[in-house]
């Protein structure tokens, strides 16, 4: 749906003004799906839980993948074009309640508005961080992205960004981008009465920038990016330990109807960014989580239907863990979309395997995912 919407007053200010795009997009998305062991989310799982005796599984359904995303461009806005973007779902917990999963919570995705010139653009609001803004083509983990805890980083973190394009070479467009991001360490906050975190009370955002190069147009697009991350937590003797990465991402067609999809990193004390060290910043004190890993998928689309394989693993340093720790967090899977749109199926399986410190050894299990909705 798209309005055309023009600044109330005299003609003579309707033709100064700039006009205002605005549309409206969603997804009414429910998932019924069967989890065979017990994770840490039963409907959009990132690792396998020690078992208790027995294993419990998870048969149900959830609405809470639903999205509504609502978007504006304003041509002409100080020379250049304005873009307003909104994208909310129904991820943001549960409310207690009788009624289960049928009360979920709103949460805020994206938002951002992003002032684009010909050659230099610059972004405020809340985004994937630069260095990771790929993530896999999924109906199953929209909440969550797909391999988040299994070498994906993710996380939609409040920003300043500029970006701008170099010179081309040939049919490739070379470019460069800066941010600093709010910092976070991913641990959770309270129900209303927010507190500062470990990034946080270290009093500086998180950095960030990253190359990239493009190439091909629309369907057709490429690109490839290298980057860098480096931030600061505190620990509890008020002393500062480094977050950093770097890392290397890619999303570019290859031939036919195949794409290529991926990421990999390498750095320590990230689980702010999405879960990095499968959700481990510091499990002794003082002592950082190195991690390193990856993800890749396979996709290949003929008219309606998309069909794709990929996996994803977190192999977190041994030496910087204790017992009870996640020593390493595999995941791997394929799903069948079919688009007849506005409607849309997809199936989705995936099996993960989390490695603990003895006596514990490998927890894994599986999910079977159904997707039914009307995309608009």
């Amino acid at each position: 749906m798209t309005l055309l919407l023009l600044p109330l007053g005299s003609r003579l200010l309707a033709q100064q003004e700039p006009k205002l795009e605005a549309s409206v997009h969603g997804l009414i998305l429910m998932n019924g799906f069967y989890t065979s062991d017990d994770m840490n989310n039963s409907d959009v799982p990132q690792f396998a839980l020690p078992a208790g005796e027995p294993a419990r599984t998870t048969t149900s359904a959830t609405v809470r993948q639903s999205r509504v995303t609502v978007s504006a461009v304003a041509q002409d806005f100080a020379d250049g074009t304005l873009t307003g973007e909104l994208d909310v779902d129904f991820f943001g917990g549960q409310q207690p309640s009788t009624g289960g999963r049928t009360f979920p919570l709103l949460r805020i995705r994206r938002a951002f508005a992003e002032l684009n010139w010909a050659r230099f653009a610059v972004l405020v609001g809340q985004e994937s961080p630069p260095i990771a803004e790929v993530s896999p083509s999924s109906m199953a983990s929209i909440g969550f992205p797909l391999f988040a805890g299994a070498g994906n980083l993710w996380l939609w973190i409040p920003q300043i960004r500029l970006s701008a394009d170099l010179a081309p070479m040939g049919n490739v467009r070379f470019g460069i981008e800066a941010a600093a991001l709010a910092p976070t360490s991913g641990e959770p906050q309270q129900t209303f009465l927010t507190q500062p975190d470990a990034a946080e009370r270290s009093g500086r955002p998180y950095l960030q920038g990253r190359l990239r190069a493009r190439w091909g147009e629309g369907d057709r697009l490429g690109e490839i990016s290298f980057g860098g991350h480096y931030g600061w937590l505190e620990d509890s003797t008020g002393g500062r330990i480094d977050s950093k990465a770097l890392a290397v991402s890619v999303w570019t067609p290859i031939a036919g109807g195949l794409e290529l999809r991926g990421e990999a990193f390498v750095g320590q004390a990230l689980a702010g960014l999405g879960g990095g060290g499968i959700g481990q910043n510091m499990v002794r004190n003082g002592v950082p989580v190195e991690a390193r890993g990856g993800w890749a998928q396979l996709n290949y689309r003929a008219g309606s239907w998309e069909l794709g394989v990929g996996g994803g693993i977190d192999d977190p340093e041994d030496e910087d863990l204790i017992a009870s720790s996640r020593l390493r967090n595999l995941a791997y899977g394929g799903h069948l979309i079919w688009r007849p749109l506005p409607a849309v199926i997809g199936l989705e399986a995936r099996e993960i395997r989390t490695d603990y410190a003895p006596p514990v050894d490998t927890e894994s299990g599986f999910q079977v995912n159904l997707g039914v909705g009307v995309e608009f």
